[in-house]
């Protein structure tokens, strides 16, 4: 049998969004963005490739 004290989240709407909206540990870590990291390297490989030429040309 189901234990009385345990709460059912979706009896009520106030329980259920603290039930939706809390965190759970287990769940998978959000995934971060990787759009600053490739800027980064894209624009040090840009630099590299500037300097390479502007050595080779002068």
């Amino acid at each position: 049998m189901s234990d009385p004290q345990q709460v059912d989240p979706a009896g009520n709407t106030q329980a259920f969004r603290a039930f939706a909206q809390r965190k759970d540990p287990e769940a998978a870590p959000e995934k971060r963005s990787l759009v600053l990291p490739i800027t980064v390297g894209v624009v040090v490989a840009v630099l590299v490739i500037i300097a390479v030429v502007a050595y080779l040309v002068l």
